[in-house]
């Protein structure tokens, strides 16, 4: 299960509980995009404390929207990963996006990336 909430200032918050699997990965993915391509997105944080079990999708999906925020300098974090999913993302080339952090500290990390552009 995905919430997905646009937040102040650009910022996407995507919660992601349970089990993510292609079929959701792809419903996320066209919400996700539309927002960054029509300019109502800089900033992505995906919060993963409640999910339990993530595909190649679920990769994909991050690493595709990372991409998307690029030309516009956007920022992706990623927050509190199990362990598993840690060492995946950390193999993937994501480990700088990682934060063991609230999402409120993640706001604010991300507020003041967004208020300087």
């Amino acid at each position: 299960m995905a919430t997905i909430n646009q937040l102040d200032n650009g910022i996407v918050l995507i919660t992601l509980a349970g089990e993510l699997d292609n079929h959701e990965a792809n419903q996320i993915r066209a919400e996700v995009s539309t927002a960054i391509f029509t300019g109502q997105a800089r900033a992505i944080i995906w919060d993963l404390y409640q999910l339990g079990f993530m595909d190649s999708a679920g990769i994909g999906l991050i690493l595709g929207r990372m991409r998307d925020l690029a030309p516009v300098n956007g920022t992706t974090l990623i927050l509190n990963p199990s362990p598993t999913m840690e060492k995946i993302f950390q193999f993937s080339g994501l480990g700088d996006a990682i934060r063991q952090c609230t999402v409120e500290d993640a706001i604010d990390e991300i507020g003041g990336v967004v208020h300087e552009k």
